[in-house]
């Protein structure tokens, strides 16, 4: 029989809301409280079976097919896929094989290089306990043993990794090398063995109150140097400082005003634009007399042809005595703008580069509010600066 046509597309896939979603010959992509999971339907001596292809997070559009089409040819070939899958040869890796052979695949869709970074330590670190375990032996039981000693201590680490060991183990079923459920599995499983998390323990950085922030950058322009001028750039747009740091000048359009971090340097891997205000131009033009080139940093560090350290913002505010974070600088704006400024809450939200939103609402949602948005970091520039205060402390060049 003709396959039918596939019906599915990648943003489908991302998008689709609950229920069962056909591709075509027996292929669904299954969706139930935002999970996302493939099941191929078919006929096994005169009955209907139902074989999973793992989960729509780890397996992409063209893989599920491509599964489905290998377990089609057994079926047509007198084999059952599922005995098949579930008889095949001990060729089953070790959990830390899995990890690190995932991590591998998956370098592509990761953000930049520091993300990396951090699933290969979470999985070799933390994960230490199980990583000579062959994939298909590991059980709930052994995913408690990584988790319960951080899951107070750390709790915002032990959920990611969790995430990450879950992903892994969804991708190893997947691949024919375990069966069952998840045993990371956090709604129906793991949420009935370990504590919810209370929201006070996540860490928030901490921040300064917004009243105190005009002050702080009349002693900030007291201090000459990139690092000062990076931070009160930080401050102004509401950024995050790695964004800060990495900038180039090929990413500022200073006709326009306006400030395009790409995807790849974003935590959401979504390209933002950021409207200047005429302070954050004045900075821009100062730090321009160190040089321009398009693909150099704007705020350059102490080494040729490299940023500033990921310490050099952290030093300014100890140096000053501050014991608040460079990150907590943007509570300080989301406050500002939710007890003191008029915009609505999805412009401050948006500002700040946060998802907004369900998926449904951001499809429709095309723009990015940028001239609304302009008006609030205007607004925010003018609230933070000091009275009779408007000058940029000059750059001493080496």
């Amino acid at each position: 029989m003709a396959r039918a046509a596939k019906r599915l597309s990648a943003r489908t896939v991302a998008t689709a809301g609950d229920g069962k979603h056909a591709d075509g010959d027996g292929l669904y992509l299954v969706v139930t409280d935002e999970r996302r999971r493939w099941l191929l339907y078919f006929t096994w001596n005169g009955k209907r079976r139902e074989m999973g292809l793992g989960s729509a997070r780890d397996v992409p559009l063209a893989r599920a097919r491509e599964l489905a089409d290998a377990a089609r040819k057994l079926v047509r070939e007198g084999v059952d896929p599922i005995k098949a899958r579930d008889e095949k040869p001990a060729d089953i890796p070790t959990f830390g094989k899995a990890a690190d052979d995932y991590i591998e695949a998956m370098k592509p869709q990761f953000r930049n290089a520091k993300h990396i970074a951090q699933w290969t330590m979470t999985l070799t670190e933390y994960a230490k306990p199980i990583r000579d375990k062959l994939v298909s032996e590991v059980t709930t039981e052994d995913v408690l043993s990584v988790l319960k000693p951080i899951w107070s201590t750390k709790p915002e680490t032990a959920s990611r990794v969790r995430g990450r060991i879950e992903r892994v183990l969804n991708a190893a079923k997947a691949q024919g090398h375990r069966n069952g459920e998840n045993p990371a599995a956090w709604r129906g499983h793991l949420a009935n063995l370990l504590p919810k998390r209370h929201k006070l323990t996540r860490g928030h950085h901490a921040a300064m109150p917004y009243q105190d922030v005009p002050a702080f950058i009349a002693r900030l322009r007291e201090r000459d140097g990139v690092a000062a001028l990076a931070l009160e750039f930080v401050i102004i747009c509401a950024s995050r400082s790695g964004e800060v740091r990495g900038a180039t000048w090929r990413e500022f359009d200073l006709d326009a005003k306006v400030w395009t971090v790409p995807a790849g340097r974003m935590k959401a891997g979504r390209e933002h634009r950021v409207p200047l205000s005429a302070r954050a131009v004045t900075i821009l033009k100062e730090m321009a007399k160190l040089g321009d080139d398009p693909a150099g940093y704007v705020f350059p560090g102490s080494r040729r042809g490299k940023p500033l350290s990921v310490m050099a913002l952290d030093m300014v505010l100890r140096r000053m005595g501050s014991d608040v974070t460079v990150h907590g600088f943007r509570s300080s704006f989301r406050d500002w703008c939710g007890e003191v400024s008029t915009f609505p809450r999805e412009i401050a939200e948006a500002a700040l580069a946060h998802v907004v939103g369900d998926q449904t609402e951001r499809a429709y949602r095309r723009g990015d509010a940028l001239e609304k948005r302009r008006a609030l970091m205007i607004a925010w520039a003018g609230y933070i600066e000091p009275k009779g205060a408007d000058k940029v402390v000059p750059i001493r060049k080496a």
